[in-house]
């Protein structure tokens, strides 16, 4: 959402952020702006400082008392203070008009990637498989697997890439990193671990081979 009393600035940054692929909502003073975002809609504010109604400091302060959505203060001044006095407030960045499109987009992404970095993974879930990533936990039929953190970091990779197929070497990449200099079979050791600890011990088939490829958890878990 932009948060913006200049109409011509409000408009330009719609017409640029769409054109960047974000869906746009324009708000035109600090009351509005602070309203719409309580709604919890949005992924991140661009915040005018000098707003009609509420001022942006105002309308962060109020924010943050109910919301983490990340926010860019904009504002014509660049005192020092005013930054710090937003950044204090818990703005994720402060950019200072005139400003090139090609630096707010830039803090945009960085602000929506802090924001993705501090978010827990949600649990992925595959039939009766359940891995929380939060929580480091895994289960099958409600009841508890005991796996290593290699172990956990593979059976993780899979289910986020459910009915794809990875490859052995994009395996050791995504769990081992690209700088493991180890015996290239690790992934066939450890896939046989999680069969044993999930296969044989329910009787079923998650993990599956595709012969030349690689391995691939299907959506129903089976």
């Amino acid at each position: 959402m932009v948060v913006e009393d200049e109409a011509r600035l409000a408009r330009f940054l719609e017409l640029e952020l769409t054109h960047e692929g974000y869906a746009v909502s324009l708000a035109e003073d600090g009351r509005k702006g602070l309203d719409k975002a309580l709604s919890g809609e949005y992924n991140l504010l661009l915040l005018d400082v000098m707003l009609p109604g509420l001022n942006g400091l105002e309308v962060l302060r109020r924010l943050r008392a109910a919301s983490d959505v990340p926010v860019i203060l904009l504002t014509a001044r660049d005192a020092v203070m005013d930054k710090v006095s937003g950044l204090d407030m818990g703005a994720s960045d402060y950019v200072t008009k005139p400003f090139s499109i090609e630096e707010l987009l830039a803090r945009i992404r960085a602000a929506l990637r802090q924001r993705d970095a501090r978010r827990p993974a949600a649990p992925l879930r595959c039939g009766a498989l359940e891995l929380d990533p939060a929580r480091h936990t895994a289960s099958f039929g409600g009841q508890d697997l005991t796996l290593t953190f290699k172990e956990f970091l593979l059976l993780q990779t899979l289910l986020e890439n459910r009915d794809i197929v990875l490859t052995r070497d994009a395996l050791l990449e995504k769990v081992w990193g690209y700088d493991y200099a180890g015996e290239t079979n690790v992934v066939d050791v450890y896939i046989r671990y999680l069969r044993q600890k999930i296969d044989d011990r329910f009787g079923v088939k998650v993990i599956h081979t595709v012969r030349g490829v690689g391995y691939v958890i299907k959506g129903g878990g089976t």
